[in-house]
């Protein structure tokens, strides 16, 4: 999805396009395909509109994922990270865990782990997944092999 996509549907869905919000869209859509901090994103903004602080940042972001055109991904430590939602259905991500690289998995394992929670006697109402390792460049670039990072 390009920035006057998005700036579309920003409008479709009853929303202004400031000058600070066209700005966090473009820096998401130039950092299209890897996740990016919200730190990482208010100092790219600040370059196209440097009067954005990091308030204006969350609150906008907390809005492109409402309607759907962000995806927030946590990391181990609880740090959020973002990325334009780059399709409009149900997906799954695999993510880099050296360079943010990020790509898309459409297939679901949710039937199974319905069942699994069904068995347990719990009802699901949303879930998300998202897979965690390293692209072939930063294993070479940081000497990783299989066996240094083991799936727990």
């Amino acid at each position: 999805m390009g920035l006057d996509q998005l700036l579309k549907k920003l409008k479709n869905n009853g929303y202004k396009v400031t000058q600070q919000r066209k700005a966090i869209v473009q820096i998401l859509v130039l950092n299209k395909g890897k996740i990016i901090s919200v730190e990482e994103l208010l100092k790219q903004v600040k370059k196209i509109y440097s009067k954005t602080n990091l308030t204006t940042v969350y609150r906008n972001l907390e809005i492109l994922e409402h309607i759907h055109l962000v995806h927030k991904v946590m990391n181990e430590e609880g740090k959020a990270y973002y990325h334009i939602n780059e399709l409009d259905s149900h997906h799954h991500h695999i993510i880099c865990k050296g360079c943010g690289k990020t790509e898309v998995v459409e297939y679901c394992p949710i039937d199974y782990l319905s069942q699994v929670a069904k068995d347990k006697k719990i009802r699901l109402t949303e879930h998300k997944i998202e897979l965690y390792g390293y692209c072939e460049e930063c294993e070479k670039l940081n000497g990783l092999k299989e066996e240094d990072d083991k799936i727990h």
